[in-house]
């Protein structure tokens, strides 16, 4: 009989405690996947924007007051400011009234200059200025909805008392931040009996040096005025709106996930030691008629990496599997539903971390019961 072989009758020896921690594993190598993995989404927002030329007027109260329209034109003639286009939030639902959509109403004029990271496509491009009802859909929504280009659909309106029925002319880049719905503001200004307002304005500025001058005019333009502005940089409104709440957020997921890993290492220890202490008189046998004290160790070494390893590997696949159908069944994240991603890198953490663990749970319990002397373990049979 070969160590493998060994190995293998001493996992399926007791198969409910066998299958139980490599579930255990599998359940925390899964939870600890997906909490360390929201991290990632702030960053990832923060590190494409960094480089980015755009600005965001808005209210100084407060995102949610709106500003006259009139202020667009004014921005537009200020020095440094190449193109300018008013944002307004349209919050609505499809089929399922439960579940929030991120609808956003932008002038079409400057869509492609100002927002080139969406990738929008030239002829979109061409049919979001023309067409009326036209919208452009982010990929990842076209495909839980089943959506194609040219396809029209209703939106029934949350924050406002209007429905909508808009046509597809265009698709938004998997990376593309913020909204997932894009249609045009004047179909929302003609829905509304044109209010003339906007909740903020983009604006793009012809270098990132000239942010603290434009900013400085724009503000100071609207000084002691019923409607003043604040104006900053896309990445200090992310940080100064998202960055602190869900920053405390992030980091509390960040410690959640090491406490899993840390009490189901302790779990998957304490089982493996109990294992192991009642193989100690077995053990003894095995040193007595000539096996080493490092075979010993390493076999039951070896079966601790077995379990750690196929936990670590179905825990992975059940995040892979989770994140896949996250926005399918995830109505109250809305858009971040979609944004969220399992990286390689987290998977290979994960993986090696529930590795560590199977492989710590057999060594460390092993290297204590075969330090005894072998004929005190004798006489105790």
């Amino acid at each position: 009989m070969n160590y493998l072989s060994l190995v293998l009758r001493n996992l399926t020896r007791n198969k409910r405690r066998t299958i139980l921690t490599t579930l255990s594993i599998t359940v925390s190598v899964f939870i600890f996947a997906s909490l360390i993995s929201l991290p990632g989404l702030l960053n990832q927002v923060l590190r494409d924007r960094a480089n980015s030329r755009r600005l965001i007027t808005h209210s100084k109260a407060s995102l949610f007051y709106m500003l006259p329209e009139s202020y667009r034109r004014r921005i537009e003639a200020l020095p440094h400011v190449e193109a300018v286009a008013a944002y307004s939030i349209f919050m609505a639902t499809y089929r399922d009234p439960n579940e929030q959509l991120g609808v956003l109403a932008v002038d079409a004029d400057h869509i492609g200059e100002i927002f080139p990271d969406w990738d929008i496509s030239a002829e979109a491009d061409h049919d979001f200025k023309s067409m009326r009802t036209a919208a452009l859909v982010a990929t990842n929504l076209m495909k839980v909805y089943g959506w194609k280009v040219g396809q029209t659909f209703m939106l029934r309106g949350t924050m406002y008392p209007v429905d909508l029925q808009l046509t597809i002319v265009g698709v938004l880049n998997e990376e593309a931040a913020g909204p997932r719905i894009i249609f045009r503001r004047d179909y929302m200004e003609e829905l509304l009996g044109r209010p003339g307002t906007a909740n903020l304005f983009w604006v793009k500025v012809d270098s990132s040096k000239s942010s603290p001058e434009v900013i400085a005019a724009i503000d100071e333009m609207f000084a002691n005025s019923p409607n003043e502005t604040a104006t900053e940089t896309e990445v200090a409104l992310i940080k100064s709106q998202e960055g602190g709440t869900l920053s405390l957020m992030l980091n509390g997921a960040k410690f959640l996930a090491a406490i899993v890993m840390f009490t189901i290492a302790l779990v998957a220890a304490n089982t493996a030691a109990m294992a192991v202490r009642e193989r100690r008189h077995e053990m003894a046998v095995m040193r007595a008629i000539g096996f080493t004290r490092n075979s010993i160790v390493a076999r039951i070494l070896v079966e601790g990496l077995i379990v750690g390893v196929t936990g670590g590997a179905l825990g992975c696949a059940l995040a892979y599997l989770g994140f896949d159908l996250l926005p399918h069944v995830s109505g109250a994240l809305g858009p971040l539903a979609m944004a969220l991603t399992l990286s390689p890198r987290i998977v290979a953490y994960s993986f090696l971390i529930a590795a560590l663990i199977g492989a710590a749970s057999g060594f460390i319990p092993a290297t204590l019961a075969t330090r005894g002397d072998i004929a005190t373990e004798l006489r105790a049979i």
